[in-house]
């Protein structure tokens, strides 16, 4: 099942992604009416107002802002995020941080990539804090650049403790993180009163050899079970989950590059996602719902413009 083509977005180059995040946050404060007081104002008032705002969030000299640059989709990035890319002096980024989101970064701004890849890291976890607390250091603004939401399986922690262990004041503006994003992109809710009163979100590395999760507590009929980085371990989860008592038609849904227009999806069961997903190969990054939420894909409105976009793979 692959998502709809996306239609072509009113923010065409990097200036205008810029200019149009910096006429949206005016707009907030002239829609407000915000006085130099913080009562409501006369409207003329408003660019006052959006500088004032605008600086209560601004990069600063010697502080890192670890910034979630959401999903992939340019669209869907913090206005806060917009506005720390385009002041930072640095910017630290990773290896799923989409390059209309790179595009917001002016030129002439120093940048250092970090990506990660399955087995293969380019720059060590300790480097990447020691140069986050070197560039602070130097005087410079800078945002450390994460994809989707820096506190879900972003190794978040371990940097803020470098940044604390070296008194480097730091800022976390969180970002729309893959689960919500590959979820809403075809239709479905994460939660939902008749399927799914509970939410748990694993990391598919704990299928590594030596530390299996315990099956028996994730195979629940009353939530649903989102898995990061786990598209090499798909077989492996499907026969743990059926292993601890889920039913071998309980739902599965794979969704790789949740809300580009080049996403791809897969729907089926436990028992026959591993052979859908041989014969229909994803890339990653790939997330896995497990959940009877899967089974409201096909009844959402949603469904019925992607199946008019393309080709289903239900």
């Amino acid at each position: 099942m692959r998502a709809p083509s996306k239609p072509r977005s009113p923010f065409a180059s990097p200036d205008a992604l810029r200019r149009g995040f910096s006429a949206l946050a005016r707009l907030g404060s002239a829609r407000l009416g915000l006085s130099p007081r913080g009562r409501a104002g006369r409207v003329g008032e408003a660019d006052d107002d959006a500088a004032r705002v605008s600086r209560r969030g601004e990069c600063r000299p010697g502080r890192v802002h670890l910034v979630g640059a959401g999903s992939g989709d340019v669209e869907l990035l913090t206005l806060k995020a917009a506005r720390l890319l385009a002041q930072a002096d640095a910017v630290v980024y990773d290896r799923l941080v989409g390059e209309e989101v790179l595009a917001l970064i002016p030129a002439g701004r120093e940048r250092y990539y970090v990506g990660k890849a399955s087995g293969h890291h380019s720059v060590p976890q300790d480097e990447i804090g020691a140069l986050l607390v070197t560039l602070a250091r130097q005087g410079k603004s800078v945002v450390r650049l994460k994809g989707g939401d820096p506190g879900v399986f972003g190794r978040m922690g371990e940097e803020l403790a470098a940044l604390a262990e070296a008194d480097v004041p730091a800022e976390i503006v969180p970002g729309i993180t893959a689960a919500s994003a590959a979820c809403a992109s075809m239709g479905i809710p994460l939660t939902d009163r008749a399927h799914a009163q509970q939410l748990r979100f694993v990391t598919a590395q704990l299928c590594r050899e030596g530390g299996a999760p315990d099956w028996q507590a994730l195979a629940r009929r009353d939530e649903t079970l989102v898995f990061y980085m786990g598209l090499a371990k798909v077989e492996a989860i499907c026969a743990g989950l059926r292993g601890a008592g889920l039913p071998d038609d309980w739902p599965i849904m794979l969704v790789a590059n949740a809300s580009l227009p080049e996403q791809a999806a897969l729907t089926g069961t436990l028992a026959d996602m591993p052979a859908r997903l041989a014969e229909t190969p994803l890339p990653s990054p790939c997330l896995i719902v497990v959940g009877s939420v899967v089974r409201m894909v096909e009844a959402h409105p949603a469904a019925m413009a992607r199946s008019e976009a393309g080709p289903s793979r239900a």
